[in-house]
């Protein structure tokens, strides 16, 4: 009886399911659907305007030409007639706006080409396209996501909540209109993404409608160029941009959920910046990576968060959590800014510009850096510093230069200067650094979370003092670090790569104060390499072989041409004011040895000079790579009677790479009591959740559990005698405490030319996380 009740109850829960996936897969048949007919009228209107330039065009110069073609595309377009301020001017403007936005979202005013990198599938965040040959930048996408309409507006129309170059959204004035809606003014500030330039502000009228067929419509438009509207004056240190028709259009779906197109359409001033960042400003793939797509994802991730019953991360909710990435980011982008309305001052430099120094000592910057304390020690921090600087580096993707920076602090970081900050956050600094900073060795990283497409990763770095010290120190026996890594995929076009972190009190509480501080990696070309995401990341080995070597399959560039990046970094210091000229002086020195730093890494990880190509035409991967993928497929023939890949590993063909793409999760570990990881194939690196460079601080007995543990021991002798065995199907954890299953596994001997026993192999076949 009770197993029928579990049968009936399993069929339940399937079929609720299965009828969940249906609405989604119907909703998202409708959406491909609308898409097509949009796409064939695009095609219509091209043949159009491709059939009247041809009719109308003597055959002549080609500058006759494109005059024809200039007043076939301008005969579409009406002057607009000059507008006023009152309510019924507004209401016109707004309802222009909205017939603009309409036209774009789903119809043909805008050439929507496929975002580069973005194939729309399953499992996509949506269908993103950009402009081609329209005014300023442009982008769109649509998509699907789990939220009612009125929650999605919501969510959209606060924009610092997600779009993280944006400072501040005001709400000037708000008119409801007869038809039910609502007419805002508002002011939006945007935040530079580098020391090099200036922020941009706009002047905006948002309206907020329903249509006929239920829809919820907001859209937004600059009210710069309109006779006779309300204006709103410059403002020092931003440069007035301009917003064409954009918004977001809301369809509900049958059974939950909303059906979104999202259009960002602007004119971001280009010719204010230098030449070297104007791509920045003129990329329509840039504008997609920051605002389009990014409001999708976090309508999906707060959908996602919303259907998750349970609470990980130690009790911390999703939404706390999304605070401190969010309090970190616009930390950072404040630092880099240096606002004069946030209470930043530039100081005198040392006779070299190359570091910018500013003080801020406002009470609203030091609020929650001097908390009370019972020991006897006196709180002196009542300033912070920032120092800050660009540079410009060739050939180096920022997602690579970003991993190396994660996962290697050491090779640039100064232990001192960190335990420095520490102590100022915590306690407030007795001293410049010297004797009474100690060093700190091994440092432990502790996943807090990470978005739905691994876009971005909140973690805490435990740094370890290699000293002992009493507990009521000054100076804190272990750093802890909150650190914000986002940007990592290097196949998304535009996609800026960032590493900012800040030093936490070890209790961790949602509201620490934090003096963020890092690195922003901006990619200024459009040529980009590819590049495999787990590239070796030894600085030493790279140096070693300069700079060319290091690659795995996948690692080399698509096509000719360099990539040009800007790297910003900025550093923040909490200190006494009275010791300003000995910070500034050491801050100084702090961020020109990272400056170094940086470019002795980016030498290193960039192709030789010798080998523009960088690799094209040479073997992949390391001689050493070569030979351990060699002792891999030929221990496992030996033992097991069997290839272990479909090309049978002959000797004319590469072997690196098959058995990097290997489907199954194939790792290497040392030969010793407590087996380390040393190699990992694609998939072995995704069911461990590592990258290669920090597959050497996992062990074997770390992702085991006990029933895999007791199964290794009792076969470990088979495999010494007979040189492999089979393990039955089990459960492992990833580095990252999730739980996988396998259907099986084999471990096997590695041996070298001598027959001596080099490694263990292992392969997890049919892995899926649980």
């Amino acid at each position: 009886m009770v197993t029928w009740r579990r049968c009936r109850e399993k069929q339940r829960k399937e079929a609720s399911r299965l009828q969940g996936v249906n609405r989604k897969l119907s909703a998202m048949n409708k959406l491909l659907m609308e898409e097509n007919d949009r796409l064939q009228k695009q095609v219509s209107h091209l043949v159009y305007e491709n059939g009247y330039f041809r009719q109308h065009t003597p055959n002549t110069t080609l500058a006759t030409k494109d005059t024809s073609r200039e007043l076939v595309v301008t005969s579409h377009l009406t002057p607009n007639p000059p507008q006023d301020a009152s309510p019924s001017g507004l209401l016109s403007i707004a309802e222009e706006t909205l017939t603009e936005f309409i036209s774009k979202a789903t119809g043909t005013a805008v050439e929507w080409v496929q975002m580069p990198g973005m194939k729309p599938g399953p499992d996509s965040i949506g269908i993103v396209a950009i402009s081609h040959g329209c005014t300023g930048v442009a982008a769109r996408a649509c998509g699907l996501v789990c939220l009612e309409p009125t929650r999605v507006a919501e969510i959209l129309k606060d924009r610092p909540s997600w779009y993280r170059d944006c400072r501040a959204v005001d709400v000037v004035n708000l008119l409801p209109t007869t038809n039910g809606g609502t007419i805002e003014l508002l002011y939006m500030q945007l935040y530079a993404p580098t020391t090099l330039a200036t922020g941009r502000d706009f002047w905006l009228l948002r309206y907020t409608s329903a249509t006929e067929d239920g829809s919820l419509v907001v859209c937004e438009r600059s009210l710069n160029n309109i006779q006779n509207g309300p204006n709103m004056p410059p403002v020092q240190n931003f440069v007035r941009a301009e917003m064409l028709p954009s918004g977001y259009l809301i369809r509900p779906c049958e059974g939950g959920g909303s059906i979104i197109y999202i259009v960002d359409h602007m004119n971001l001033e280009a010719s204010s910046v230098p030449e070297v960042l104007r791509p920045l400003y003129e990329s329509s793939a840039v504008l997609a990576q920051k605002a389009t797509m990014m409001a999708l994802r976090q309508l999906r991730q707060i959908a996602l968060e919303a259907s998750q019953s349970s609470t990980p991360n130690g009790g911390r909710r999703p939404a706390a959590l999304r605070a401190l990435s969010q309090r970190l980011s616009r930390g950072f982008n404040e630092a880099v800014n240096g606002f004069t309305d946030e209470g930043w001052l530039l100081i005198n430099n040392d006779g070299i510009d190359d570091v910018t120094i500013l003080v801020n000592s406002s009470p609203e910057k030091l609020t929650g850096l001097n908390p009370s304390f019972s020991n006897g020690y006196t709180t002196v921090s009542n300033a912070v510093m920032c120092a800050k600087a660009s540079m410009l580096l060739q050939n180096v993707p920022p997602a690579l230069l970003l991993r190396f920076l994660r996962e290697h602090r050491s090779e640039w970081a100064d232990s001192s200067i960190d335990a420095y900050a520490a102590a100022a956050v915590k306690l407030g600094p007795c001293g410049v650094p010297g004797s009474r900073i100690r060093d700190y060795g091994s440092q432990v990283v502790l996943p807090l979370a990470q978005t739905i497409e691994h876009e971005e990763l909140l973690e805490v770095i435990k740094m370890e003092s290699v000293e002992h010290c009493p507990e009521d120190a000054l100076i804190p026996r272990d750093m802890f670090l909150l650190q914000l890594c986002s940007g990592m995929d290097e196949n998304a076009v535009g996609m800026c790569a960032e590493l900012i972190f800040a030093p936490i009190d070890s209790s961790f509480a949602d509201d620490a104060p934090l003096l963020p501080s890092g690195f922003r990696i901006i990619p200024l070309d459009s040529v980009k390499e590819k590049s495999s995401p787990n590239r070796t990341l030894d600085l030493a080995s790279a140096l070693e072989i300069g700079g060319s070597g290091n690659k795995l399959p996948g690692d080399h560039n698509s096509g000719s041409g360099t990539i040009r990046s800007v790297v910003t970094i900025a550093f923040e210091f909490a200190f006494d004011c009275h010791m300003q000229e000995n910070v500034a002086s050491m801050a100084r020195q702090y961020v020109r040895t990272i400056i170094s730093s940086v470019q002795r890494v980016a030498l290193a990880l960039a192709p030789s000079p010798l080998n523009p190509n960088g690799g094209l035409n040479a073997p992949m991967g390391t001689p050493e790579a070569h030979t351990l993928a060699k002792w891999i497929c030929d221990s496992y023939r030996c033992y097991l009677g069997v290839e272990l890949l479909k090309n049978g590993g002959h000797a004319s063909e590469p072997i690196l790479k098959p058995l990097w793409h290997h489907a199954d999760a194939i790792m290497c570990c040392s030969f010793k009591a407590s087996p380390i990881f040393s190699f990992a194939n694609q998939a072995g690196l995704d069911m461990l959740e590592t990258t290669l460079g920090a597959l050497e601080e996992i062990g074997l007995e770390k992702i085991l559990d006990e029933h895999g543990r007791r199964s290794f021991c009792t076969e470990f002798p088979h495999i010494m005698q007979q040189g492999f065995a089979c393990l039955e199907r089990g459960m492992c954890l990833s580095s990252m405490g999730r739980p996988v299953s396998y259907e099986r596994a084999v471990a096997w001997k590695v041996v070298n030319e001598e027959q001596n026993v080099h490694c263990i192999c292992l392969m997890f076949i049919n892995w899926s996380f649980a």
